[in-house]
């Protein structure tokens, strides 16, 4: 059955989870993340896990999509933008979002160990806070899911 809220971000998601092979690659937690313009149609930046690549614990897939995204766009605010994303994100990331001032998160997969949009707290739509983006879960949910759980059935 159509779902057009979530349909309109499944070829994003794809990417993103294109992403999240690459974390595989590197011995990495398999998220990936991609930041779309306004018009939902141009990727800005991407990004995968790279914290044992690089050893850097900020290196979450959706900080280095948003980095990567300031820098294509030149500022650091995402007005408009779209952050699409394999598995719902931490505290950290869902702060990044906040203060990247990006209108929305798409996410597949729920983590309910310590999800921050929804799942265990609610960061990116807390009302205390200044920015609120929309948030869509469960894009591609299963295949989302499935990656992790390969992941970590492997290990």
């Amino acid at each position: 059955m159509p779902d057009p809220v979530r349909d309109r971000w499944r070829a994003a998601m794809r990417l993103a989870l294109d992403q999240a092979e690459l974390a595989v690659r590197g011995g990495d937690v398999p998220v990936g993340a991609v930041v779309l313009s306004a018009d939902g149609t141009t990727v800005l930046g991407v990004g995968h896990n790279e914290r044992e690549a690089t050893g850097d614990p900020t290196a979450h897939a959706e900080v280095l999509a948003i980095r990567r995204a300031a820098a294509e766009v030149g500022e650091w605010r995402l007005a408009g933008c779209t952050l699409v994303v394999t598995l719902e994100p931490c505290t950290m990331c869902a702060g990044a979002l906040v203060q990247s001032r990006v209108d929305r998160v798409v996410y597949g997969a729920r983590d309910e160990k310590a999800g921050a949009a929804g799942s265990l707290w609610d960061v990116v739509r807390d009302r205390r806070l200044n920015h609120r983006p929309e948030v869509i879960e469960g894009v591609l949910a299963a295949d989302c899911a499935r990656i992790l759980t390969e992941f970590f059935r492997d290990r």
